[in-house]
């Protein structure tokens, strides 16, 4: 619970952490909004199979057809991207 009285070093950094804005202010371009889509795709997918046992993806595109392949893989390559991306803001930061 945050007290009235906060000692003198918690205030200084506070205002440090408002001036900065606290995160960098990186814009998204297209491949990271892509990325960030296929990742919640992927995420509702998986989601679905563990709750109702229903694959979303093979129920749209058939099972195993070279679709279902196709968005599984970019479901991939985007999670791949995103731990790069994300390896890549966590250095920029320190």
């Amino acid at each position: 619970m945050a007290t009235i009285n906060a000692p003198a070093t918690e205030r200084r950094n506070l205002s440090d952490r408002r001036a900065t804005g606290g995160m960098s202010k990186t814009k998204m371009n297209a491949l990271d909004w892509t990325a960030l889509a296929l990742l919640i795709v992927g995420g509702i997918n998986w989601g679905l199979i563990g709750l109702i046992n229903y694959d979303l993806v093979a129920g749209l595109f058939g099972t195993q057809s070279s679709v279902t392949r196709v968005v599984y893989a970019l479901v991939g390559l985007a999670a791949l991207y995103s731990i790069y991306t994300s390896s890549k803001m966590a250095s920029s930061e320190h």
